[in-house]
């Protein structure tokens, strides 16, 4: 493709060279660059990639795309130099435009929130497959083409990676693509240049602030996507979360509204609950799921409005709800000896663990609650103490014990963890580096009936342990725990 075609839209500052070169392949890292490729140069938080732009050209890379003039010296005549206002930005629009913008050539759906993005999207991906429809899938668990699944690397992925799977989507004739899409994302222009049909808001509470500092450059950075959604999509926002109808005051897009808590355009109310399963009511129809908790009911009512809004019958999308299973590591439920139920869960901020603590304390109010959980090393520090509040208010007994620890010492992220407790909860505590120790440990001293919460792992199959990633499955752990329990 012409260099003067991929760069369109890319918000030029100048140009030095022939734009009306062939280009045959855009990259941002210079290790991948080849002959006529396109090199962007991005400033990052460990690399800049000014720095490797002669490293690109030594490649064969015949153009450049900067937004830095002050750390490009050398321009080689044979070589195109184009100054962008955001190298970010202009990564993302020309990756759109060489893969010849194949967001617009399927209807793309995108989820932000805190917390239910996974859950969500692969919901609808079954959801959509199960209506007849050939759909991919974009999230932190994976991504698939179809029936084709691959390993994902970020929640949202690098513009490159995401137009080139949508392009492959289209090749392969999907209709539909649902994707998860983060506040970094949308910071970092990972999302610049996509055309998204549908827009979903889940939730709004404390997590990334690591990164965004503030909760209200967090809420800034949700709400921007909503801001850029062209008038022809939809904007479906949950009304009950505080900041529902904040994140759409200033989109062009038509809104959509879902509530469990009031009048809204589409609603759902919990009949009943136990551990297989709820009975909900959804704009007046009953329907059952697998899937449990009232986090789960506003989840299957954004799949619902999702669905309906882009035109799908009300009675098949009821029908294929019913038949939905819960994404890998949502509350998975795990039964042993003692009649004990393990809960295997990704929650991982101190909302999402007050969630699930407060379905599995309403479903089972008499049985003892167990919760075990960790923190993430080199991640927000602020929500550790947070967690432990809400693991003391909840749980007859707690175990604070290693997550992916990182370049941290699990010690440290402990101490944390134990500065928000008082002494009732210290005294309720259990304090267990080693992560397969104390879920077995959990186990063994669970009683009859007990119920016990494997907080922040949820789908993660390793454990990252300073810059090593091991293998490590809780549901292995815990059925090889089952057994030994058994023979005693």
């Amino acid at each position: 493709m012409r260099l003067e075609k991929i760069i369109e839209g890319c918000a030029i500052v100048s140009v030095k060279g022939n734009t009306c070169i062939d280009i045959c392949s855009i990259c941002n890292d210079s290790r991948k660059a080849e002959e006529n490729a396109l090199f962007v140069a991005i400033t990052g938080f460990a690399v800049d990639g000014h720095s490797y732009i002669q490293t690109a050209i030594d490649k064969g890379a015949k153009a450049i795309i900067f937004d830095d003039p002050s750390k490009v010296s050398n321009m080689p005549e044979d070589v195109t130099f184009v100054q962008v206002e955001s190298s970010r930005y202009a990564l993302a629009i020309a990756a759109a435009n060489f893969y010849d913008n194949p967001s617009r050539k399927l209807t793309l759906v995108g989820i932000t929130g805190t917390n239910g993005k996974t859950t969500t999207v692969t919901l609808l991906h079954r959801l959509f497959t199960s209506l007849g429809y050939s759909c991919g899938l974009l999230s932190t668990i994976a991504n698939y083409v179809g029936e084709r699944g691959s390993e994902a690397i970020n929640t949202t992925s690098d513009p490159l990676v995401t137009n080139s799977l949508l392009n492959e989507m289209v090749n392969e004739g999907c209709e539909y693509c649902f994707m998860e899409v983060s506040s970094i994302g949308v910071e970092q222009d990972r999302v610049a240049g996509l055309y998204f049909k549908a827009g979903i808001f889940s939730n709004l509470s404390h997590d990334h602030l690591d990164y965004h500092k503030t909760f209200a450059e967090y809420l800034r950075c949700k709400k921007l996507w909503f801001d850029t959604l062209p008038k022809e999509s939809y904007a479906i926002t949950n009304i009950d979360d505080r900041n529902g109808m904040v994140m759409t005051q200033n989109t062009k897009a038509k809104i959509i509204t879902y509530s469990c808590r009031s009048i809204a355009d589409h609603t759902c109310r919990i009949v009943e609950q136990s551990f297989e399963g709820m009975l909900l009511r959804i704009d007046g129809q009953e329907v059952w799921s697998g899937l449990i908790g009232q986090h789960n009911a506003y989840n299957l009512l954004a799949l619902y409005t999702t669905a309906v809004t882009l035109g799908a019958k009300e009675e098949e999308v009821l029908i294929a709800l019913s038949a939905l299973k819960p994404a890998p590591g949502r509350l998975e439920n795990l039964r042993g000896p003692k009649d004990i139920s393990v809960i295997i869960d990704y929650a991982h901020t101190p909302d999402a663990l007050e969630n699930v603590l407060g379905t599995l304390r309403e479903i089972a109010p008499q049985q003892e609650l167990i919760c075990l959980f960790g923190c993430g090393g080199d991640r927000d520090k602020t929500k550790r103490p947070e967690m432990a509040q809400v693991a003391q208010k909840m749980a007859d007994r707690i175990i604070v014990t290693s997550d992916n620890s990182r370049t941290e010492k699990t010690t440290d992220i402990m101490a944390d963890i134990k500065a928000g407790m008082d002494l009732s909860g210290k005294a309720k505590s259990l304090f267990i580096e080693d992560r397969e120790q104390a879920i077995r440990t959990a186990i063994m001293m669970a009683g009859q009936g007990a119920t016990i919460l494997l907080a922040g792992k949820g789908h993660e199959t390793y454990q990252i342990i300073g810059t090593e990633k091991r293998h490590f499955d809780e549901k292995e752990i815990v059925n090889e725990t089952f057994k030994e329990l058994s023979t005693l």
